[in-house]
């Protein structure tokens, strides 16, 4: 027999586990997915010192930077608020016109953004997150986590063919809206949505001749505005963030007595 010889073979490199760039950023709380595309299309990420291309994979030895500042891989703690919004307070991390933003008045917190939007026009309930996860979750429609806000109106008390027409949807300059729910409250309505066309309540509303004259949001999912006061915020803990995204689990008495006290505050 041939005399035996040394182990010649070829140690081949480990495989290392890799995701998409977008993954990442909204991992490490950057951003949305969506948001976190769009800073790879602005230039504003880069790969081990290359500018990073959309739909490019990356693995936890590949050193990624945001604006120059580099991206920790390991996934950190995850924080998410509450906040009231005021009514003239625009929903951004930060004005390039100088105007008061939402972030002038929240703790520094690398990768903290708001979830979604909310119009400087309006107030009320919204989330501020460094989980990028979350904000998809709650943000993209196929999730249909509902929205709740309540509507001052002109125009009087609507009628009910006008109900009926806001909850199938009507025509708007960018399509259709999707089915939803409308309720009286006193001389204006909530408005329940599951999308979030911008300035959707107000212009559906407008379409059906009850022009908004104020406009508060006071649920998102299983989370309720409850108490808090214009300006002010808190740090959500588990059980809100269970409730959040799991409002059928909520108990119905829990339940109905929120939303017994939403009704109180704001008719």
């Amino acid at each position: 027999m041939p005399e035996e010889l040394g182990s010649t073979e070829t140690k081949l490199p480990e495989n290392k586990s890799t995701e998409r760039l977008q993954k990442r950023l909204a991992r490490a709380g950057v951003a949305s997915r969506r948001a976190a595309e769009e800073l790879i299309k602005a230039g504003r990420v880069t790969v081990n010192g290359a500018v990073a291309t959309l739909g490019q994979s990356v693995s936890e030895d590949d050193l990624v930077e945001v604006d120059e500042l580099a991206l920790d891989a390991a996934p950190t703690e995850q924080r998410t608020f509450a906040m009231y919004k005021r009514r003239g307070i625009i929903v951004t991390t930060h004005d390039e016109k100088g105007r008061p933003a939402v972030m002038d008045n929240m703790p520094e917190i690398p990768g903290l953004h708001p979830v979604g939007r909310l119009d400087r026009d309006s107030e009320g309930l919204l989330l501020l997150t460094t989980d990028g996860e979350l904000t998809l979750r709650l943000t993209h429609p196929r999730y249909g986590h509902d929205k709740v806000y309540r509507a001052w109106i002109d125009g009087g008390i609507p009628e009910n063919d006008t109900l009926d027409a806001l909850e199938d949807g009507i025509e708007l300059e960018d399509g259709f809206t999707s089915p939803s729910r409308v309720d009286r409250a006193g001389k204006g309505v909530y408005v329940t949505l599951r999308e979030g066309k911008n300035r959707q309540v107000r212009r559906m509303l407008e379409a059906v001749g009850h022009p908004v004259t104020r406009l508060v949001r006071v649920r998102l999912g299983g989370l309720w505005l409850e108490d808090l006061v214009p300006g002010e915020w808190r740090e959500l803990d588990s059980r809100d963030l269970f409730d959040l995204e799991n409002p059928d689990k909520t108990p119905e008495n829990v339940w109905d007595r929120k939303e017994g006290l939403t009704r109180e505050r704001w008719g």
